[in-house]
């Protein structure tokens, strides 16, 4: 009777362990084919004809239809570039260069991946239409309040992700970009 409790025991150690590892690989995914640059990350394999397992397994969980290889790369950021999970309580600045790319947009969306521009406002600043110094960086403020310059403009309360996609762009190609140069994300203040 004993060696089946323990029998038991080590079987539902290693369900766990199993699946909490594969429940990580999915979310974070850092181990597993994500390309990281300070608070963005990005799934660069998800548009290919044959995307590694963990990359086919994240695609099929979120749920989003990915863009091709050729077409471009998707990042994302969940937290400031000091680590602290975005929320619409707070004003932030994004800051520094972008990879070369034709075009880029730049939107915030909630947990569930829904836009969250103001009603009425664009509901996604692209590359087209900021004004930017003359090094060609970009200097963007998100919030909910009225900021100078570039702004995208967000309602609501809650958590967010800004979602940076890059269209046509050589950034994990390995031709002349690197991911080390996208933009930085300042906590500027909260109320």
């Amino acid at each position: 009777m004993r060696f089946v409790l323990r029998l038991l025991l080590m079987f539902s150690v290693a369900l766990a362990f199993g699946f909490g590892l594969s429940w990580y690989a999915l979310t974070d995914g850092r181990y597993f084919g994500v390309l990281q640059s300070g608070p963005w990350t990005a799934w660069p394999d998800a548009g290919s004809p044959a995307p590694n397992p963990y990359t086919r397994a994240h695609v099929v969980r979120v749920g989003h239809l990915p863009l091709g290889q050729a077409e471009g790369l998707q990042f994302t950021a969940t937290t400031d570039s000091a680590g602290e999970p975005l929320t619409r309580a707070c004003t932030y600045r994004i800051e520094g260069t972008t990879p070369v790319a034709t075009f880029w947009t730049l939107v915030a969306v909630d947990p569930q991946g829904r836009n969250l521009a103001r009603p009425g406002a664009q509901l996604a600043l692209r590359s087209g239409d900021i004004v930017r110094p003359e090094d060609g960086s970009i200097r963007v403020h998100v919030g909910t309040r009225l900021m100078p310059g570039n702004w995208l403009e967000l309602q609501g309360d809650g958590p967010f992700s800004l979602v940076l996609t890059l269209y046509d762009t050589v950034a994990s190609s390995g031709f002349g970009a690197s991911v080390e140069a996208l933009p930085a994300i300042v906590r500027e203040g909260c109320r």
